[in-house]
């Protein structure tokens, strides 16, 4: 039985900006993936990277090319090997897996061999400004239970103590996005240290990490860009305590799922993390989170609106989607 595929770009407006430190940006640009057996239609969001050599049109291209085997029946199994890990994959082996769940009349999290799903804590991020504005940031979300801040190199220490004064009560977890360096390291962890910070993410460059190697690591500390795919976590030994799995990095939820436990037998904490993005993007990851130590999956909550059936957030917690969204 052969599929059809629909392809479409989509720009959701960002409610303010959300800010790295590679930059800011007020739009997110996802592209979305529909394939259908002609009686059920599934659903999956991707949202291509820029730091990985990703584009719209070059996802869009990647999954154009997949039409002749989708139309002569290619498998989610198959896919895995069809295609490289990346966003175009995961907006694909998504969508199977909705079109699987919405055929078969199962959900996806049965099909995964996935535990009934149940709400989630949900990190809730405050992006990279001046320390006053992070502290103004954390102040209207100090409610929440956990924060993640984003770091981006000098002044790093006062915009941390800026934001622990504003939120005294919330876990607090630190993304630097690569911008930290080896010098300033162990400083930067200090100042973690000292604010009761729980997980630190991707401090070095992927391709200077590893420095982590060779000092005492008073907190967590968790692969982002360092880590794609099953493939890559073999070179995180002695660096990192934990990775940070997007679908978006590994191709899909197949390849997420069997990344998880592969790093779990290694001894490593699982992250489950998202792109700015719509609540299509997140649910495949729910199924995922369920294992997580830390999720982070507030994309939708950085928009200035949802897609229909989005994921409900209530507090500081993320509930499982309806089948309606996806699964």
């Amino acid at each position: 039985m052969g599929f059809s595929l629909t392809v479409r770009a989509e720009r959701w407006p960002i409610a303010g900006a959300f800010t790295i430190s590679r930059g800011a940006k007020t739009e997110a640009e996802v592209v979305v993936a529909e394939v259908s057996d002609g009686i059920h239609t599934g659903c999956g969001e991707c949202v291509p990277y820029a730091r990985y050599g990703e584009t719209v049109v070059g996802v869009t291209v990647a999954l154009d090319a997949m039409r002749a085997s989708l139309a002569a029946g290619l498998t989610r199994q198959a896919l895995q090997d069809a295609m490289g890990a990346g966003a175009a994959r995961n907006a694909l082996d998504c969508a199977l897996w909705d079109l699987e769940a919405k055929a078969t009349g199962r959900p996806a999290h049965a099909i995964a061999g996935v535990p009934e799903l149940r709400p989630l804590v949900t990190a809730y991020t405050i992006s990279l400004g001046t320390p006053e504005m992070m502290a103004e940031a954390a102040r209207k979300a100090s409610s929440r239970k956990l924060l993640k801040v984003k770091l981006g190199g000098e002044g790093d220490s006062e915009r941390l103590r800026a934001v622990r004064t504003a939120a005294p009560n919330s876990e607090l977890i630190v993304d630097a996005n690569e911008a930290w360096r080896p010098e300033n390291l162990s400083q930067n962890l200090a100042a973690c240290a000292e604010c009761g910070v729980t997980l630190v993410e991707q401090p070095l460059p992927a391709s200077d990490d590893a420095a982590l190697a060779h000092i005492a690591r008073p907190i967590p500390v968790c692969a982002d860009e360092s880590v794609h795919d099953r493939a890559s976590l073999a070179s995180l030994a002695g660096k990192y305590d934990a990775v940070n799995i997007k679908l978006d990095k590994t191709g899909g939820l197949t390849e997420a799922l069997a990344m998880a436990a592969e790093a779990e037998g290694l001894g490593f904490s699982i992250m489950v993390g998202c792109m700015v993005a719509t609540s299509l993007s997140m649910a495949p990851a729910m199924l995922l989170a369920q294992r997580a130590r830390v999720v982070d999956l507030d994309g939708p909550l950085l928009l200035a609106r949802d897609r229909e059936h989005g994921l409900r957030y209530e507090g500081s917690e993320v509930y499982p989607p309806a089948s309606a969204l996806w699964g």
